[in-house]
């Protein structure tokens, strides 16, 4: 099948849509499909669209229905689609869910916040991470943890700076973060903290192999988002054994389960350097913590990803009926 992949990130992007489309177009052109992926449609033909943010891709969606009102449409929610545009944007956001054959969501609760009658057409599809570089000795006179994303009020960026300041002096915790800054607000916002905060570093945006580099070596990572729908950074974390602490949003809990002992408080400083003090003082919490991500790490492999999203494909051509190129 020629398949066209929506994403509104555009080229050379290290946004997460970009590259889950980027990932997903490898993906399926190793199970034999062709993909293209755009950032503007036009009007191309295609034997599917797979658009990736209800929201952002809500009039490719629509044109692609208008042109080929047979073919079928898969429509990837994010974790803006349902936890901020359909409150901000209810009637642009659920027309795009409408017109969907099929949504995908990137965590199994995504039904949860979803009106019953879209789940007979849900289906999920958990993100992937590649094999993960081998675990590195950590930095022996500090404990690290790492923040990976970039820095936006939906990621509550700089909760684990601010957390950090309430450690008590004798703690060795060091808190380094990467990710470029949304805008320039967000920029001085983290130089700002830290000028004045010693326990942390930021260090902007890096490429992967040093984002590699830097999980591999933390002791722990820290998930603050206020709303996620299924952060790939979960996925590598798991993959590469590196214990997290989350915020307790759905987002988290439909990747790491709900027996996961290293949930916080959502944008509570206090409640998550305690997590944090306990993580530093006790080995058999961290140790609770490493067991935990270890246990999901075979949901996040490639195999599994690419199996979901042919499964996502057939689907859509079954409950459409369309099996003809256009």
């Amino acid at each position: 099948m020629h398949i066209i992949l929506m994403t509104p990130a555009p080229p050379g992007s290290k946004a997460g849509n970009r590259a889950t489309a980027e990932r997903w177009s490898g993906l399926l052109e190793e199970a034999g499909h062709r993909v293209t992926v755009l950032t503007h449609y036009q009007g191309e033909p295609a034997d599917v669209m797979i658009a990736l943010h209800a929201w952002r891709s809500r009039d490719a969606s629509a044109f692609f229905k208008q042109r080929f009102p047979g073919r079928p449409l898969v429509v990837v929610l994010t974790g803006t689609d349902l936890y901020q545009f359909r409150q901000s944007h209810p009637d642009q956001t659920d027309h795009c869910i409408e017109l969907a054959d099929v949504l995908v969501g990137l965590h199994p609760d995504v039904a949860d916040d979803l009106p019953a009658h879209y789940h007979e057409k849900l289906m999920t599809v958990l993100q992937s991470a590649a094999e993960p570089k081998p675990r590195q000795t950590p930095l022996p006179d500090c404990f690290e943890v790492c923040v990976v994303g970039h820095l936006r009020s939906e990621k509550d960026s700089l909760r684990t700076a601010f957390a950090a300041r309430l450690l008590p002096a004798e703690s060795c915790i060091r808190i380094v973060q990467a990710g470029r800054a949304h805008d320039d607000e967000w920029a001085r916002r983290a130089e700002k903290e830290a000028a004045r905060n010693k326990r942390y570093q930021w260090l902007g945006e890096i490429d992967q192999g040093a984002v590699q580099d830097l999980m591999s070596r933390a002791r722990l990572m820290v998930i603050s988002s206020v709303m996620e729908g299924g952060a790939n950074v979960v996925s590598e974390a798991c993959r590469s054994g590196l214990p997290v602490l989350a915020s307790d949003i759905a987002g988290n809990r439909g990747l790491l389960g709900n027996d996961y002992p290293g949930y916080f408080r959502v944008g509570d400083e206090a409640d998550l350097a305690s997590c944090l003090r306990r993580a530093e003082t006790s080995p058999e919490f961290l140790e609770s913590l490493r067991q935990g991500v270890s246990r999901q790490a075979e949901h996040f492999v490639p195999a599994a990803e690419q199996a979901a999203l042919i499964r996502v494909v057939d689907y859509a051509f079954s409950v459409t009926g369309s099996i003809d190129s256009p």
